[in-house]
């Protein structure tokens, strides 16, 4: 379990989405970039809609996912399927509280986001 102190939502993301980042190889200066440009997106969304604390992380973690896909690849990889290479998705969908990696495939959750 992965256990974050901040109080801010975007440093909480920043923090569990780019310790994921960094444990499948994708931390590079444009990786980071990329996570960089959707916080600061986030924050903006979050001072439109403060109710929305609980949404940033899975949020923050579809954003960085589906801006990878076009430089990267598919991010992250499924690890629970034998010689997988689909992606795991964010559950719940549209983010909420403690969000997850889950292969859709197995139906199974494989780890909190930035528990990877």
């Amino acid at each position: 379990m992965v256990i974050v102190a901040f109080d801010d939502p975007v440093m909480t993301a920043r923090a569990l989405v780019l310790r994921d980042m960094e444990k499948t190889g994708v931390a590079d200066a444009e990786g980071v970039s990329l996570l960089e440009e959707s916080l600061a997106q986030r924050a903006w969304w979050l001072e439109q809609w403060p109710d929305g604390r609980p949404f940033v992380v899975g949020l923050v973690a579809q954003d960085v996912q589906d801006a990878l896909l076009e430089s990267a690849g598919r991010w992250p990889v499924c690890t629970a399927c034998e010689h997988s290479t689909h992606a795991l998705y964010v559950d719940p969908d549209l983010g909420g509280p403690d969000p997850s990696w889950v292969c859709e495939e197995a139906g199974v959750v494989v780890a909190p986001v930035g528990g990877l």
